[in-house]
């Protein structure tokens, strides 16, 4: 049920950390997903700070669809999802995870597909296809009827659901089929008619997510992308007082950008050693297809429609006068099934460090990227600390596989320490609608109970272990 390792020991001039890596796996770390769905540390809020972040509301647009099981059928809900986006807008979705609950009030992060159960999906090209040749992309329901050979014409609910039915046979390799006739025709249509479509561009995006260098440089670029006409740069909190300024390659201090434009961290040359944070915020529509995932193992959504939303992203810089100058950044690799952690030293010594029993060196002005392994649904929380108080803290659950490629279930519970397939249950329920199915309740309190009594192993983090200066 639990298991933790020490990992990335690091390094450095005049210091060396020990970083913990506190893994938490089974039904600890979904239950504990249950109890606190949408909240987030803000160590986790900068770690996934890119594009738009947003909170689910529930589906608006919906009709009935029934997956047909094993030994029974079992009737939901189909259709298009509502989100809030922080700071303003609004987002559809249709859901690519159909038999996984979404959580109340879950809040959802913008992320490629690759750091979901896309990634390793054949079919997520024609998903994306789907989504751009049908509602509510085409809002014309007479002529998206027209195209799907139906007669009697389709409401806003047809179309709903149907998309939402054709999705799913490529997302989950579901034998689901819409309960209305000409929805039912909708998503035929759909599945045959779908081509690879190629996966959307970052609303926004800063690459690379994290610098380092020396006072007295410009420590960068940080190269901007998005789809906005333009956007808002924010400087250090600090700057006034640091003297740290944003500015572009020519020195001069920039409040603006645009896709393409680099922007550097200027630190004064008698700057001590430290770190600071930028933010580039905008107002753009999000791409369709863009892949939406919790930190609550709710259902991972897939955008089909986007008002003018906010959209933002950071970046961090990392400075020392001499010895290892660290910069760290993660993005979760479904296609290998872990965390890809990315260390780049600017530094004029090594950063080293060791990670599951395998000792990495990172030279100085090299850079390096290790997969750390993890299981589906599996939390992680660790902090890499190095060299004049630099540390770093990556948290999250790795949600890469969608609960019927797991299992083969046809509903969904949660055990321990993994989840197993189980009998459908005899009323019907709206999986997608209500967040939940007859063993919501079962799930919520064996949550509660597991969290009570993994207590004592959730306080063993790692301590920081000093060793004598050098």
């Amino acid at each position: 049920m639990f298991s933790a390792f020490s990992a990335l020991s690091v390094r450095g001039r005049g210091a060396a950390r020990l970083a913990a890596v506190t893994f938490v796996s089974g039904l600890l770390a979904a239950g504990a997903a249950v109890v606190a769905a949408g909240t987030a540390s803000a160590d986790e809020a900068a770690q996934n700070q890119r594009g738009a972040t947003a909170t689910i509301g529930g589906l608006k647009t919906y009709g009935d669809a029934v997956i047909h099981g094993t030994d029974r059928d079992l009737q939901v809900s189909a259709g298009l999802f509502e989100m809030s986006v922080e700071g303003g807008g609004t987002l559809q979705t249709y859901c690519v995870d159909l038999y996984n609950p979404t959580q109340k009030d879950a809040k959802y992060h913008e992320t490629d597909w690759s750091g979901s159960s896309l990634g390793a999906n054949k079919g997520a090209g024609k998903i994306r296809w789907i989504l751009e040749n049908s509602y509510p992309q085409v809002n014309d329901l007479a002529a998206l009827a027209a195209k799907a050979g139906i007669a009697a014409g389709l409401t806003e609910q047809d179309a709903a659901a149907g998309t939402q039915v054709a999705i799913w046979r490529y997302s989950d390799g579901a034998d689901v089929d819409a309960a209305d006739p000409r929805a039912e025709k909708l998503a035929d249509y759909l599945e045959k008619s779908a081509r690879d479509s190629a996966e959307p561009a970052a609303s926004l995006m800063l690459d690379p997510p994290a610098v380092s260098g020396h006072p007295g440089e410009l420590l960068g670029p940080v190269t901007v992308h998005t789809n906005a006409a333009g956007a808002t740069v924010t400087p250090p909190a600090d700057a006034a007082t640091s003297g740290v300024r944003i500015v572009g390659k020519d020195g001069r201090p920039v409040t603006s950008a645009s896709n393409g434009s680099e922007l550097y961290f200027d630190v004064p040359e008698d700057a001590a050693a430290g770190s600071a944070d930028l933010t580039v915020q905008a107002s753009t529509t999000v791409p369709v297809g863009r892949a939406f995932a919790s930190e609550s193992r709710s259902q991972t959504q897939i955008l089909a429609g986007s008002s003018e939303s906010t959209v933002s992203a950071t970046a961090s810089a990392t400075w020392a006068k001499e010895g290892a100058v660290p910069a760290l950044s993660a993005v979760r690799n479904c296609t290998e099934g872990g965390l890809d952690i990315t260390a780049v030293n600017k530094g004029d010594e090594e950063f080293a460090f060791e990670l599951m029993g395998t000792e990495y060196a990172i030279a100085a002005g090299e850079s390096r990227t290790v997969t750390v392994p993890l299981q589906e649904d599996q939390a992680y929380d660790f902090t890499i600390t190095g060299p004049d108080g630099f540390a770093k803290r990556f948290t999250g659950v790795l949600d890469c596989r969608t609960r019927s490629s797991e299992t083969g279930a046809t509903t969904q519970t949660l055990s321990e320490p993994s989840p197993a397939t189980v009998a459908l249950p005899t009323t019907d329920v709206n999986l997608a609608e209500t967040g939940g199915s007859a063993t919501t309740p079962l799930i919520a309190g064996t949550a509660i109970a597991l969290v009570v009594i993994g207590g004592a192993a959730l306080v063993l983090t790692g301590r920081k272990q000093n060793r004598p200066q050098d």
